[in-house]
Parts: structure tokens; sequence; C-alpha cells
């Protein structure tokens, strides 16, 4: 089990490295001037190759916790499923983020490079609190 464990936790941080970095690529992207076309391509390209790779992390992350829960599910506290619930929300920030690069792709650039700021933020709430709920397990 420690094996699972162990593999678990590297494929949530090298997920979590990918959902640190994408959001910053759309602050980028955001900020292109009309005109640069080259530039925004190769934002797009980086965009879309890192989402890729990231995703392919998230599968055995999730798949390993999965696992992990299933070992643990009858004995389960209020910690545990507080941070199932974040999990989802990691989860659905992924799809947000995917969603987004689809919409820069058809050059719809919905928000500004401040909002985008402020979202890339997201990822280090919820692996903060998802740290602090499986070490401290304060309920």
């Amino acid at each position: 089990m420690l094996w699972v464990k162990a593999f678990h936790i590297v494929f949530v941080v090298s997920w979590f490295a990918g959902l640190f970095y994408l959001p910053r690529i759309y602050v980028n992207l955001a900020m292109v001037p009309p005109g640069s076309v080259a530039e925004r391509e190769r934002l797009l390209l980086m965009a879309r190759k890192l989402l890729r790779f990231t995703t392919l992390l998230s599968v055995p992350a999730v798949g390993l916790g999965l696992w992990l829960w299933l070992q643990w599910w009858w004995g389960a506290t209020g910690w545990l499923h507080a941070k199932l619930v974040l999990v989802l929300g990691v989860i659905a920030y992924h799809w947000t983020c995917a969603r987004m690069l689809r919409q820069f792709q058809a050059g719809k650039t919905l928000h500004g490079h401040r909002w985008y700021r402020w979202f890339n933020e997201i990822p280090v709430l919820l692996l903060t609190a998802i740290v602090l709920l499986v070490v401290v397990k304060p309920f």
C-alpha cells in the first residue's frame, strides 16, 4: 500500500505542476497584442501540449487515489470526505482549464490578464487545503 501511496503523491505533484503553469500561459495569451500571430500560436501550442500532458498525469493520480480510498472508505472520517470534495474541485478546475483553452483557440478571450492571474491562484488554495486535511486530519 505504501507503493500506491508514493506513486499517488508523485502523480498528484506532477498534475498540480501542470495546473500551476497552464493558467500562467493564459495570462500571457490574454496579453498578446492583436497582430502577434506567431506569439499567439506559440503560446497556444505550449498550452495544448501542457494540457495533454497534465491530463495524462491526472488519470493515474485519480486512479491511485481511488485505490487508496477503497482501502479506507469504511473508516473514513470527515477530513476524507472534505478532501474528496476538494479533489472534485481540482477536477472541475482542470476541466475549466481545458474549456478555456478551446475558447482561446477559437479566438475568444473572455477575460483580461488580471482575471487569469487570480484564476491561477485557485490550485494553490486547493492544494494547500488538501494537504492540510491529509496531514492534520482536523475532523
